[in-house]
């Protein structure tokens, strides 16, 4: 189990790693294994024991991943579909726990080493069914995690991996035509998104996009119209 940067003292480090998801506990700490002879001004003076209530309502089990990652390139090519899964889904936990946090960088960084660890090698059409529909889902994370990082490129190109795989997927269409909208590309945003409502006709957020499409296309068209009438205008005087 990793523990979070927010995780200081090393008493509370050791006494989570004593429980079990869901567990209540008490824990007394002795100021060596809390804030020790400096103490934590001004709340807490030096040479404290101290006393914390712990709930833990939750953890991600990274043991497989460390594992996983402690293997050369070929032994984890051997490594068993199933469990290169798990790894993977762990490391979309990750992602996700970073993207709620808003730390958009290290979630990108964790969806993408979960695509690497789907790298696998598959023996049979079976198995690559079976790491796709993990793909996917990291594609769309990482297709999102780009358009919170204003990088609507690259949103779009991870959005499209996803529709290789899964042509009718809603997500994948809005996200493209989320991209295209940033980047100005009114006529392929539409088009994704029209292709979205399609599938998904009464869905709010892909009719609101559209509403903010036409919005944004109007005011573009204004603008070039505008432009058009002053060079006419100062060709003519």
């Amino acid at each position: 189990m990793k523990l979070g940067k927010d995780i200081t003292l090393w008493g509370l480090e050791l006494g989570l790693l004593s429980m079990a998801r869901g567990e209540a506990a008490r824990f007394w700490f002795s100021p060596e294994y809390a804030y020790g002879r400096r103490g934590c001004p001004p709340c807490i003076p030096p040479d404290t024991t101290v006393l914390f209530h712990v709930e833990l309502l939750d953890f991600i089990d990274s043991e497989e991943c460390d594992l996983f990652f402690e293997l050369s390139e070929v032994q984890q090519d051997m490594f068993p579909l199933e469990k290169v899964l798990k790894v993977a889904a762990t490391e979309r936990e990750f992602g996700n726990y970073f993207f709620h946090k808003q730390n958009f960088r290290v979630a990108k960084h964790r969806y993408k080493r979960a695509l690497s660890v789907l790298g696998h090698s598959c023996s049979s059409e079976a198995e690559q069914s079976q790491v796709n529909t993990s793909k996917v889902p990291l594609l769309l994370n990482l297709s999102l995690t780009y358009l919170k990082l204003e990088c609507p490129k690259r949103a779009l190109k991870y959005g499209e991996k996803a529709l290789e795989m899964d042509q009718g997927n809603v997500k994948a269409l809005f996200r493209c035509g989320q991209a295209c909208l940033c980047m100005k590309e009114y006529s392929k945003s539409r088009d994704f998104l029209t292709r979205a409502q399609k599938i998904q006709p009464f869905n709010r957020d892909i009719n609101n996009e559209l509403k903010k499409l036409e919005r944004y296309y109007e005011e573009y068209v204004g603008m070039q119209k505008e432009m058009c009438c002053r060079m006419f205008a100062s060709s003519c005087g």
